[in-house]
């Protein structure tokens, strides 16, 4: 009689069926995506009771599934709370592996106690989406790198340099130096101004408190130059504008900037747009409130559908980043 030979672990992730979702606010994103990945939305609705309350309702299968919700959690919080209950929703479904595609992180500026009495926020939705039932995540630009640090599942932390840098190549650099609006941004910058082979200032702040800008100075030279300012996010877009001015103050030629996540509240736009700034350069991590003439918006759609697909397929996502 012949020996049977028996496989006790095999991998079967290959085999499952790609099924992509959307939360409700970022279907302008996801629709992008599923077209990059040639592979249509998946079929769900949102019940809402009279008070508020909602129920993520998945149309369709998921059984053995390999499951992507595509939502940022930028404000109000309900859409971190959509994408926890859809997540919970696919794992009771018995879907085969979830994937968060979460590509602006909301909460990221809380990843510390920097003073007494502060919840870490960063590490609470961590826990949250985990305890949904998510089996990886995927976003791009953390805040901070650590954050990574806070999942005990896997994280794809895609980087924006891949979407402007292609965009800069085709500019005329010759004349350029990169700079950070603060110093926690250093490392961003560095990036930019190492690939190009270009110089690097930083602008040093103080701050009262959130928001609210009491000091700056810059540090290096910047007289006659073109400025690219790089930051990862603007919320009032304060900084920025700070920034860019006192860079045009100490003899800059021009000043543009370079924003992953145009979170953009309160009156970011009338400062974008009585700024010095000459462009904005920003990803669609979030939606635009409205338009100005000075934000140039560069989508992420068809990264985040390449690594979705090198996810599905177990190839690099570092394949993904560039190398300076």
């Amino acid at each position: 009689m012949k020996s049977k030979t028996f496989v006790l672990h095999t991998d079967y992730t290959n085999m499952l069926e790609v099924k992509l979702f959307s939360g409700e606010k970022s279907q302008y994103l996801a629709t992008k995506i599923a077209d990059y990945y040639g592979h249509p939305l998946g079929d769900q609705t949102v019940q809402r009771f009279s008070d508020g309350e909602m129920q993520p309702i998945i149309n369709e299968s998921v059984r053995g599934s390999y499951v992507f919700f595509i939502q940022s959690t930028f404000a109000p919080s309900e859409n971190l709370m959509e994408l926890l209950l859809l997540i919970d929703a696919a794992k009771r479904a018995s879907a085969g592996y979830i994937t968060a595609v979460i590509p602006y992180y909301g909460y990221a500026r809380q990843d510390r106690k920097d003073k007494p009495r502060v919840p870490i926020s960063a590490k609470l939705v961590a826990n949250l989406i985990q305890a949904a039932g998510a089996n990886r995540i995927m976003t791009m630009d953390f805040h901070a790198d650590q954050i990574q640090g806070f999942f005990d599942i896997p994280v794809d932390h895609l980087k924006s340099e891949a979407i402007f840098i292609p965009y800069l190549q085709d500019q005329d650099m010759s004349n350029v130096i990169f700079a950070s609006p603060d110093v926690g941004g250093v490392k961003r910058a560095r990036a930019y101004a190492k690939y190009f082979g270009r110089e690097l200032v930083i602008c040093d702040k103080y701050r009262k408190r959130a928001n609210e800008i009491a000091g700056m100075t810059v540090i290096g030279e910047v007289e006659g130059a073109d400025v690219i300012l790089v930051d990862d996010m603007a919320d009032t877009a304060g900084t920025l504008c700070r920034a860019a001015k006192i860079i045009m103050e100490k003899g800059a030629k021009s000043v543009r900037a370079i924003c992953t996540h145009p979170v953009l509240s309160g009156k970011a736009y009338d400062n974008i747009d009585n700024s010095v700034l000459t462009e904005m350069l920003v990803c669609d991590t979030v939606p635009l409130r409205q338009e100005s003439p000075k934000i140039k918006v560069l989508s992420t759609a068809k990264l985040f559908a390449r690594a979705i697909r090198n996810t599905h397929e177990h190839r690099s996502i570092s394949a993904l980043f560039v190398e300076g």
